[in-house]
């Protein structure tokens, strides 16, 4: 069943979020408060049973200086630079396995895959908050210094700082991806990072707070809408923060050219929140729907039609 509005309707939408006035100011100091610190990064050969591909596990330097991981997967005996792909996973997730994600370095591309801080994986986040409702969505919503995506997409940035000085990835040729939470964090880069060469951004979450955490009846939302349901005097307060970390902000700002998906029966990341987003992106962009698809929005349907996107633009290895 439909879980937000109609397809005209979406295609009518339009989000009613405001940028504050020092957005970019914020995230400028952010960042270059972030590149103080020496990215350090990190590779060791990873065994595995792979023939065609080789494993390594990557450490950086984030937010803070803080280690994240990271999985790099390189096709096996190419010694030309590669375009790479940097990706970040779903709500809660973790890089997984070395065995796992194989698409992308099976297509002839460096494939980063970052850990996110603080989640199911490996890259702890040091960094403590205030009361939040169980999750992640809340952590650190007292303020935008302390708001737990800060890092988090600072992170994201980073990571495409170290792989640009990995040997054998050409810097001018790396893209952002993702996955809900993965494809909001995709977002958030290709906005900061005004000159990553493709986003593909499949229901991404992380997208017109205020629509969201109205109409957003499963979890990750849903920690939004019973945390303000507890701290009542601070709804206020918790929309100026999350204005900070809007997709609709980043989608405003970048200009790679960008694949978009909804699934319509999308329990979890509203549609129009993805509409929100894609009807304000600034660079040249596509939206894929997948009428009777949910969160998956399109799956590996959806995946196929952005490897045949990216071909012209990235030039893979085997293209």
């Amino acid at each position: 069943m439909l879980t937000d509005l109609g397809l005209d309707a979406l295609w009518e939408y339009r989000s009613g979020y405001e940028a504050p006035p020092d957005f970019d100011e914020f995230w400028a100091s952010t960042l270059t408060e972030a590149r103080e610190h020496d990215i350090n990064v990190r590779v060791t050969p990873v065994e595995t049973a792979l023939r065609t591909l080789d494993v390594f596990d990557v450490t950086f330097a984030g937010f803070g200086g803080h280690p994240i991981r990271a999985w790099l997967r390189l096709p096996r005996g190419v010694e030309a630079p590669l375009p790479a792909i940097v990706q970040f996973h779903g709500y809660g997730g973790s890089r997984g396995s070395a065995l796992q994600e194989l698409t992308w370095a099976s297509a002839g591309y460096a494939h980063l895959q970052v850990d996110v801080r603080g989640q199911g994986g490996v890259t702890p986040d040091p960094v403590g908050s205030g009361p939040a409702y169980p999750g992640h969505l809340t952590r650190g919503i007292e303020s935008r210094e302390t708001y737990v995506y800060r890092r988090i997409f600072t992170d994201a940035v980073r990571a495409v700082d170290a792989v640009r000085t990995l040997p054998g990835v050409d810097p001018a040729r790396v893209a952002v991806l993702g996955n809900s939470q993965g494809g909001g964090i995709a977002l958030a880069t290709a906005g900061l990072v005004p000159d990553v060469a493709a986003l593909h951004a499949q229901a991404p979450f992380l997208c017109d707070f205020r629509r969201a955490g109205l109409v957003g009846g499963e979890r990750p939302y849903v920690e939004l809408s019973r945390y303000l349901a507890d701290h009542r005097d601070a709804v206020s307060r918790v929309f100026d923060v999350l204005s900070y970390f809007d997709g609709v902000g980043f989608a405003a700002r970048a200009t790679a050219p960008a694949w978009f998906s909804a699934g319509l029966m999308d329990g979890i990341v509203p549609p129009s929140t993805v509409f929100g987003a894609y009807h304000v992106y600034k660079g040249q962009k596509q939206l894929a729907v997948w009428e009777y698809n949910g969160h998956e929005a399109g799956g590996p349907d959806d995946v196929q039609a952005v490897l045949e996107g990216f071909r012209p633009i990235l030039r893979p290895q085997w293209s």
